[in-house]
């Protein structure tokens, strides 16, 4: 594949030996760039991040395929499929990674104060986690009553409760 350096199979990529397996493929090939295809980016991808961070090189240059959650347990009875699909999601990770680009991460000051308009249920389910979280809470409601739409009913699934 085009701007393919190295192409290399191992068993568990997100343990110690394996960082150490990509650091040394990596210096090895030159590579700038890695394209991990595995599981789920939620809990590994930090792993990666921090294998490149600990090279000198930008986390923004790696590319993560999840091949598990996209292919394999979306083609659990189609194994050619499977493959197929992974195969395109590879093809498309790498392509993505050919123009990866180095994300500038500026921190900035922010003030503690949050305007939620709509007192319904997920406003004021939002102005409880904010203010929990130290907010400021200034929450806007067009109607003389919060609740929104649950105020409305009388009782509530399952328990049958009076909803306000």
């Amino acid at each position: 594949m085009p701007n393919v350096v190295d192409a290399l199979d191992y068993i568990s990529l997100c343990t110690e030996s394996g960082a150490e397996f990509i650091k040394q493929n990596m210096i090895e090939s030159n590579a700038n760039r890695l394209v991990v295809a595995s599981c789920t980016p939620i809990t590994h991808e930090p792993v990666f991040k921090s294998v490149l961070e600990a090279m000198g090189i930008d986390p923004s240059y790696l590319e993560f395929v999840n091949i598990r959650e996209h292919a394999s347990f979306v083609h659990r009875q189609d194994k050619p499929g499977a493959q197929r699909t992974a195969e395109d999601a590879i093809k498309s990770g790498v392509a993505r990674a050919a123009v990866l680009e180095q994300i500038l991460v500026k921190e900035v000051d922010i003030t503690k104060k949050a305007l939620i308009i709509g007192g319904g249920v997920a406003g004021l389910s939002a102005g409880i986690d904010l203010a929990d979280e130290g907010f400021e809470v200034f929450l806007v409601e067009k109607s003389p009553t919060i609740g929104g739409k649950m105020a409305m009913l009388d009782r509530t699934f399952p328990t049958d409760d009076c909803s306000i």
